[in-house]
């Protein structure tokens, strides 16, 4: 930068970092000034500029929200429109839906809570229910069920209000309030001898929510099966992710994100009170945002930067949750959020808990992300792969590893439903050392238990995720070490 020219007969020194030259050459262009007057095109670089950079943080920092929204949007398709209506995996969640990392190893039971409809809601879940939780509109943390929750794997009713709620709260519940209308229900129900038929029966038998305005009346419980069936859940990653923000900013309260998200947000049109209607500039300008939020975010999830990302040194497993905290600030509010991590993980899943980001022996669940071979490589669907699971993994409940699409960041679409292998589910073959070597390619290995084989498709990448649950002091410590995925041919 070159220090603009100070006229003669000025009586104050003017220090040159305070100007501004005539010509300024920036990434976005030459940026061209008369005393430091922007000229009309320099005015228009640096406004579109604005807007697109606005509209990048948009998305990056509000890929929670709508990830909440395609999943409430995905499960109203399915019918659960109305409180007492329930998705459930009857036969597990397979490869078909799309549905951001979900598990091929439990039931699940999801229900939308809807308390601008419905006011303060009621639910009631069995004993012995896997881990649960409630996700507010912007997928924030809102309570624990089941096994990591109050009730302890017990069972009990609980009760959940919206934080301006000001009426009585009748005793007998875990109560917790919530910051927006619309909430995400989901709970896990393990499986029993390798079968969901009891989980299934737990919660069609005990799992019930209603407004707390019926509870001496509650509407009969209807559960519909998700497993075998083909639907979206997942955010979009053009300009029509705006419009799916711009849902949840219309139905929700103006307390539900602050003030400095709601301005952002305001800057490209988003407002609570105003319809979205960007014109042909902002169109154009937000597909462009959009393609790079994306490009952001998949570059933070599939080649993260951070070094607390890896959970060895010498290998290639990743954590989900960076800083080991679910509110993303590293388990210390000084540092302000980790806007990354929350990127990384939120491209990449649902459900955001406690449970799955603190260490809780036997309870709750442990992941690890596996984007590359021990070369380094992304993982090739042509190719074959070798993982070593070491004997005695530590897990109370079960381990498996799923396979995932790229794309999607679903369930690997292949001629097998599930992608994946689970240590009570799946006859396994082990070594005599214990250990249990995974297979992962096109074909069946020659010479290896077809048991241990995952299927891969030519010319379309993958990668897996490694699932404890009960996880053990041995995995926290670190005495159990996951090999890495090695290539075979």
């Amino acid at each position: 930068m070159t220090t603009a020219q100070i006229p003669d007969g000025y009586t104050t020194p003017i220090p040159g970092q305070i100007t501004t030259p005539d010509r300024v050459e920036t990434r976005i262009g030459t940026l061209e000034f008369n005393d430091g007057r922007p000229s009309p095109e320099t005015v228009q670089a640096v406004f579109d500029f604005a807007d697109f950079s606005k509209a990048v943080e948009v998305f990056t920092r509000c890929i929670p929200a709508a990830s909440l929204e395609a999943m409430r949007a995905g499960m109203v398709g399915q019918g659960c429109d109305a409180t007492n209506k329930v998705a459930m995996t009857f036969d597990l969640l397979d490869s078909r839906p799309l549905f951001l990392t979900g598990n091929t190893d439990t039931v699940y039971a999801s229900a939308i809570l809807d308390l601008e409809r419905d006011g303060p809601t009621v639910v009631e879940i069995p004993p012995r229910c896997g881990p649960g939780t409630v996700n507010d509109a912007w997928f924030r943390f809102v309570i624990d069920m089941g096994g990591p929750g109050p009730d302890r794997g017990q069972g009990g009713s609980y009760l959940i209000v919206h934080e301006d709620y000001d009426g009585q709260i009748p005793e007998g519940y875990f109560t917790a309030r919530t910051p927006s209308y619309v909430n995400w229900l989901i709970l896990r129900g393990f499986l029993v001898d390798g079968s969901p038929e009891t989980a299934t029966a737990m919660f069609r038998e005990g799992l019930k929510i209603y407004p707390l305005a019926e509870r001496d009346n509650p509407p009969a419980m209807e559960f519909s099966d998700l497993s075998g069936e083909s639907f979206n859940t997942i955010h979009a990653n053009d300009h029509q992710f705006y419009e799916e923000l711009a849902s949840v900013i219309h139905r929700e309260p103006v307390g539900v994100i602050d003030p400095e998200t709601r301005g952002l947000l305001a800057s490209i049109g988003i407002h609570k009170d105003k319809p979205f209607r960007p014109d042909e500039r902002m169109k154009s300008i937000l597909e462009e945002a959009a393609a790079v939020g994306n490009a952001t975010a998949r570059a933070v999830s599939f080649a993260n930067r951070d070094p607390r990302a890896l959970i060895y040194e010498d290998r290639h497993w990743q954590t989900g949750f960076i800083g080991d905290d679910h509110t993303w600030m590293g388990g210390d509010p000084a540092n302000g959020i980790d806007a990354d991590a929350r990127t990384m993980f939120f491209y990449l899943a649902t459900v955001n808990t406690p449970a799955m980001a603190w260490k809780l022996v036997g309870v709750g669940s442990q992941y690890a992300l596996a984007m590359m071979d021990s070369d380094g490589s992304f993982f090739d669907g042509s190719k074959s792969y070798r993982l070593r699971i070491p004997a005695n993994p530590p897990a109370k409940e079960f381990w498996s590893v799923v396979a995932y699409d790229p794309q999607t960041r679903s369930e690997l679409q292949t001629s097998q439903p599930f992608p994946s292998r689970n240590s009570v589910r799946d006859d396994l073959f082990a070594g005599e050392d214990g250990a249990i070597d995974l297979q992962f390619g096109p074909t069946p290995p020659e010479g290896a238990p077809a048991e241990n084989w995952i299927e891969t498709v030519p010319g379309k990448g993958w990668f897996a995720l490694l699932r404890l649950y009960g996880p053990l002091e041995a995995w926290f410590d670190k005495t159990w070490i996951p090999d890495d995925f090695e290539r075979l041919d």
